[in-house]
């Protein structure tokens, strides 16, 4: 008996993830896969290059739905996605992580009483002004399996009463980490395009809304990484949404030192990480990938839903705040060499394939 899975994807890590368990899905009869973009990042470098370099089939909807406020967005999105869920009846839908195409896959599935996966369910950053703990908490609540990437995860859940369906697969970032590093390597001429070495710049990006939206935390992390790159080489992939805000601020001139690039491709990025000697983010996936590629990683958040980077040492917290960030950039504590896997062994793809097969 094939099972059908609905995917909804709309944003950048969205399409990193569905990478790994969408290649799975189509070497394996058990499973037909329709996959629906919602269009949430629109730039072709930000969404339509992933389904390339993945080999991902292009979607079979494209709902072109990005823009507006939060509310607007989501509420577009839930009724052009019930539309497509009535005329594709599938057995279970697909959702990543915790943007709005994640919310609104969610809501236009469970109000047609269709099995919602959430794959990296138990996040928290116990921060509700972030719109990103709303959509994981009200995903969280509706799910049918809840596949978390950490024990933390799933002791999140269960300090809310979420016990059923919970289960610990690992980490999907994992799984693409080690597929993709050598690809990386040897595919991806950034290093040489941009004229830089290896391990002797840092590696800066900036996108959350409680950042950007901020006037004051933005001006004090462009300047911080500015302050930073008179000590070393700072390149900085810059979000079309960043970029836009730091022109209405007045913030252009910190750039001036700083290696400003447009969004790259995904195995350019996995290959700037890899090279970088720090990264500075407020990115939760670069977060770990930083952590999978033994990098020093300062977040420029007050919180993280990564919690084990911190505690292993590979992650300093360090705010929105100009010194706390070019402190913990400059003056990083060596590494400590461990064999901890806090997110699972790389193969967080054949368990969630495995979890959605128990379905009934």
């Amino acid at each position: 008996m094939t099972v059908k899975i609905v995917t909804i994807v709309g944003a950048r890590p969205q399409f990193v993830k569905a990478g790994a368990v969408s290649r799975l899905m189509a070497g394996d009869e058990r499973f037909d896969e329709v996959l629906i973009h919602t269009g949430q990042h629109h730039d072709d470098n930000m969404s339509g290059v992933f389904f390339e370099e993945f080999g991902i089939p292009r979607p079979a909807h494209n709902l072109n739905i990005s823009g507006g406020a939060h509310g607007a967005m989501t509420g577009r999105m839930i009724a052009a996605l019930e539309e497509v869920l009535i005329e594709e009846r599938p057995d279970a839908v697909l959702v990543y992580g915790d943007t709005n195409s994640t919310l609104a896959g969610a809501l236009a599935a469970v109000k047609l009483h269709i099995p919602i996966v959430h794959v990296e369910a138990g996040l928290r950053s116990f921060n509700n002004r972030m719109p990103e703990e709303i959509n994981r908490v009200v995903v969280d609540r509706i799910s049918s399996l809840l596949l978390c990437p950490t024990e933390t995860a799933v002791a999140n859940l269960a300090q809310e009463g979420i016990v059923d369906g919970v289960e610990n697969v690992g980490d999907v970032m994992y799984d693409v980490a080690l597929f993709y590093r050598e690809a990386a390597r040897t595919k991806s001429t950034i290093l040489s395009d941009l004229g830089i070495e290896g391990r002797r710049f840092a590696l800066a990006t900036c996108h959350r809304a409680e950042n950007t939206d901020d006037t004051a935390r933005l001006a004090e992390i462009v300047d911080a990484l500015a302050a930073i790159a008179s000590e070393m080489p700072v390149v900085f992939p810059l979000h079309p949404r960043t970029r836009k805000l730091i022109a209405e601020y007045g913030l252009e001139p910190l750039l001036s030192k700083i290696k400003v690039l447009a969004p790259v491709s995904f195995l350019d990025m996995v290959a700037l990480e890899q090279a970088a000697a720090l990264i500075l983010t407020d990115s939760g996936g670069v977060q770990k990938e930083a952590f999978f590629y033994d990098v020093p990683c300062v977040t420029m958040r007050d919180e993280t839903e990564w919690v084990e980077t911190v505690a292993l040492g590979r992650n300093i917290l360090a705010g929105a705040n100009r010194h706390k960030i070019v402190d913990a950039a400059l003056s990083f504590p060596p590494l400590s060499a461990g064999e901890e896997r806090p997110y699972g062994s790389g193969n967080a793809s054949q368990k969630i394939l495995s979890a959605i097969l128990t379905l009934k």
